[in-house]
């Protein structure tokens, strides 16, 4: 059946009538936003104590806690680039179908070396891993597409790590996303703990041998800075149910550093480092402990706020910081207007794996398992309906 666009317009035109309440809501949550951002700038030591409050309420709570920087800083890179060497990863997967005929799945990672300033041309890498039989049963269990992920945000790290260990000189690699891996709960909970130690192990590799790494989060939904603010806004009581608190749920960090008439960022500028303060910070101790600055890469008139995540090494040292800074700001500068680190993109063109790739693999692993006089199953007549629509057949008759 197709879309009832009756009903579908009716809703519309409720949500349409409810647009000044909204605005409203928005308009004075953002006011008081900026405020807020703006008498707790200078005030670090009472924002970490409000916070380590909160954490006693609810040791999951989210949010940046400020470093050594006033909320409102905003800075400027320092150099420009001369010499380094950059390598951009990025992966994608093609995950196990259970109405396919038969179950496989695929992690397929492509990164990008470029020299600055050598006149080297980049080089291209493609690493692929095909998830077959128990491959696809880690701990007894069947792989869920959140575990295929988590691989491949593994791999991803992996191959900077791997492409990085024979290079002399400054070396900055990113990827896109966050360093932060995501807990998995239930039946993927032990298999993220194995994941998670072998990814701190990569992590701990590259700080030994001095290797800058970076998350690139582009559009960033979180609410980190937001959050903390909301933590300063809450009395005792409040505290004690920070979960249910949110009063600015209609501000963002985006609008917070970007908002279009009156951006807290200049183009190329960062914010303030701030530390993630998770679920997941007892992971990533020490060296490892996990950092974040929005930077704006967009335009004068057209602000363009990113998250950049990084770990404690690189914020310990300015140099890298600034080296950084100074990269992903030329890198997005050498997309045009839609900036994005030019790196990033060319990793992500190689790694996509496309659907007639995927229904190559599958055909040919087909093929090879009958070869061997082993059986294959059928797919779900579910599956053989929806392929039949996607040729532009109807679901039945001829």
């Amino acid at each position: 059946m197709p879309i009832n666009f009756q009903q579908t317009y009716t809703q519309i035109k409720t949500i349409g009538a409810q647009s000044e309440e909204r605005r409203k809501k928005k308009e004075e949550a953002r006011e008081l936003a900026r405020k807020l951002f703006s008498e707790y700038s200078d005030k670090l030591d009472l924002l970490r104590t409000k916070v380590d409050s909160a954490k006693q309420a609810d040791a999951n709570i989210r949010c940046a806690v400020p470093v050594d920087e006033n909320l409102a800083s905003s800075i400027g890179t320092v150099d420009s680039v001369i010499q380094a060497t950059l390598i951009a990863a990025d992966g994608s997967q093609i995950n196990p179908d259970r109405h396919a005929s038969i179950q496989f799945g695929l992690i397929n990672v492509g990164a990008i070396t470029m020299k600055l300033n050598s006149g080297e041309t980049p080089q291209i890498f493609t690493e692929t891993e095909l998830l077959f039989g128990d491959d696809l049963l880690p701990n007894n269990i069947p792989m869920s597409e959140g575990l295929v992920a988590l691989k491949r945000d593994f791999a991803e790290r992996s191959a900077l790590d791997e492409l990085s260990k024979n290079i002399k000189g400054d070396i900055v690699t990113f990827t896109d996303g966050p360093i932060e891996l995501w807990s998995a709960k239930g039946e993927d909970s032990h298999s993220y703990l194995d994941y998670s130690q072998k990814y701190l192990g990569v992590l701990s590799r590259l700080q030994s041998r001095g290797v800058i790494t970076a998350g690139y989060v582009d559009k960033p939904s979180a609410d980190l800075v937001v959050r903390l603010l909301e933590i300063m806004m809450a009395d005792n009581e409040q505290i004690k149910k920070l979960r249910d608190f949110h009063p600015l749920r209609n501000v963002s960090d985006r609008w917070l550093f970007g908002e279009e008439k009156k951006p807290l960022l200049k183009p190329g500028e960062r914010s303030a480092i701030f530390k993630i303060q998770s679920s997941s910070e007892k992971n990533y101790t020490g060296v490892l402990e996990l950092h974040f600055f929005y930077l704006n890469v967009g335009t004068e008139g057209k602000p363009y706020p990113v998250r950049v995540e990084i770990p404690k090494w690189v914020v310990d040292d300015k140099s890298k910081l600034n080296l950084l800074h100074a990269v992903l700001v030329s890198q997005c500068q050498m997309m045009g207007s839609k900036r994005y680190p030019y790196l990033l993109n060319r990793a992500h063109e190689i790694a996509v794996v496309k659907n007639e790739e995927k229904q190559q693999i599958e055909q040919l692993l087909t093929l090879e398992i009958k070869n061997q006089g082993e059986e294959v199953d059928t797919a779900s007549y579910k599956q053989g309906g929806k392929d039949s629509l996607a040729k532009g057949r109807k679901r039945y008759g001829k």
